[in-house]
């Protein structure tokens, strides 16, 4: 059992574990372009590659706020939140430590305007996605196109 695993714990605490990083994403739907295409962004930082909007979740804050957040910071739009697509947490979908993500489907209107840690930002189609996501993001968006048309979320993995 993972909890009465001795490193699982802090050196000199037993009252809490170590546990991942937890990271809040938003796939932006923009509802007042035809067929509702997404924004993602360019990472100005590594890992480089084109990303859904996102990023950790501060202490103190709820993680749907941070989707939110984090949506207007890296584009600079007001976003919507509609549903919970899936929560992410295979350790390797990020190689710089063990990050979990809620990712979260959510309409705006507007132009987005790379900032933050976006390099750039771009209005792409379901059809027309760039070829090299960041992370795990091309699975994300295959969930999503399922979300799309069946609204169905985010399978289960078939394993622990």
């Amino acid at each position: 059992m993972i909890g009465s695993n001795p490193a699982y714990y802090p050196e000199n605490s037993m009252s809490r574990p170590v546990t991942p990083a937890l990271a809040a994403d938003t796939i932006i739907e923009l509802i007042d372009y035809p067929g509702r295409p997404i924004v993602l962004i360019e990472r100005a930082n590594p890992p480089y590659g084109w990303a859904i909007p996102g990023g950790f979740v501060d202490v103190g804050e709820r993680v749907e706020y941070a989707a939110i957040r984090e949506a207007q910071e890296e584009v600079g739009l007001d976003v919507k939140l509609l549903a919970l697509l899936g929560i992410y947490s295979d350790p390797s979908r990020d190689h710089r430590g063990h990050t979990v993500t809620a990712c979260y489907v959510a309409e705006a209107t507007g132009t987005p305007v790379a900032a933050d840690d976006a390099k750039n930002c771009q209005i792409f189609t379901l059809d027309e996605l760039p070829e090299y996501l960041a992370f795990d993001h091309a699975e994300v968006i295959a969930h999503y196109k399922l979300f799309r048309e069946t609204g169905q979320v985010t399978p289960l993995p078939d394993k622990p």
